[in-house]
């Protein structure tokens, strides 16, 4: 067990990081296919193949899925993991092609480095080269390069945020993991306390619920803000008891997001199923929400501080 959700047989995970631009994509791939499901919360998604992912659809497993910056030009990266895939042999045989599956879902990250710059095919294509089954580094990389949170006063008061990832161990073999880059717009908690988000002049945290009750938006963070995960398990589910996971897994998100599904967020979870391990749902749901809550907090510890942003560990050694 290395910790990540690399820990779950079948799944491997690749970055492509652009540090010039401050951009970059990441990769969850299951070559032996996986059943999936999908939970969108936040009002302000830019996605593709998630009504594949529904259960009355035909598709019963994906290939990969990708999670990229860019907005919603980030998603031509998805092209690049699917000419990765058909080249290995690896996607849903027609009779007359391959089709390599590959749902996907992007962060808001063009107010960070160069908006200009955005993942396409060729990024995407690295992300799936660079993939492998070892530990996920995590923190300012992949789609993580450019995250940010706390960003209700915009983005000069905004924290660095990243990509994290978390994994444990249940019964009967049967292990459970997650992949999640934060880019939202409230605030981070840990035991109670913000970790990460907005900020005062002086340096304090803001409190952006606090700061809501008292203020009126002049200036409103249209669809800037993302947090997105994929959960993925050696577990036998069905399509439907993927997405009941995957809408299962957002109250991590609850826990340490506030506030979380906004209005201005595109919040979503993936699901990925890899293995044939029969095992109870309720408890492979509730675990989901911790591996998701744990991913998200190492994805804030592990960020390092870029473009004026500072980082959860910059902020912690100032006091």
């Amino acid at each position: 067990m290395n910790g990540t959700i690399t820990d779950v047989p079948g799944i491997k995970v690749g970055h492509f990081s652009d540090y010039k631009a401050f951009t970059g994509c990441t990769v969850v791939i299951a070559e032996s296919g996986a059943v999936a499901g999908v939970d969108v919360r936040g009002s302000s998604p830019g996605t593709r193949e998630t009504d594949l992912l529904h259960p009355t659809n035909l598709v019963k497993k994906i290939h990969a899925v990708l999670l990229t910056g860019g907005s919603a030009f980030g998603i031509d990266a998805a092209g690049g993991v699917m000419q990765y895939l058909e080249e290995k042999g690896i996607g849903f045989h027609t009779g007359s092609a391959i089709v390599p599956i590959v749902p996907a879902a992007v962060i808001y990250d063009l107010d960070v480095g160069d908006p200009s710059v955005r993942p396409d095919k060729k990024m995407g294509y690295m992300a799936a080269r660079n993939s492998s089954d070892c530990k996920v580094e995590q923190g300012s990389v992949g789609v993580g390069t450019g995250a940010s949170v706390g960003k209700i006063r915009g983005m000069e008061w905004a924290m660095k945020s990243g990509i994290g990832s978390y994994s444990i161990e249940l019964g009967n073999g049967v292990i459970i993991g997650a992949l999640s880059v934060v880019n939202a717009l409230g605030d981070i908690y840990e035991d109670g306390c913000i970790i990460a988000g907005a900020r005062n002049e002086d340096g304090s945290f803001l409190n952006t619920y606090e700061y809501l009750k008292s203020h009126i938006l002049n200036s409103k963070p249209w669809g800037k803000n993302t947090t997105l995960s994929v959960v993925a398990t050696n577990a036998s589910l069905s399509k439907e008891e993927a997405n009941k996971m995957a809408q299962v897994a957002h109250d991590g998100y609850s826990r340490v997001i506030k506030p979380v599904h906004t209005v201005y967020d595109g919040d979503c979870v993936f699901t990925m199923s890899t293995g044939d391990i029969e095992f109870d749902i309720l408890t492979l749901c509730e675990a989901a929400a911790e591996v998701v809550e744990k991913a998200i907090i190492n994805a804030l510890k592990a960020a390092e501080g870029i473009m004026g942003l500072p980082s959860y560990s910059e902020i912690a050694k100032r006091g």
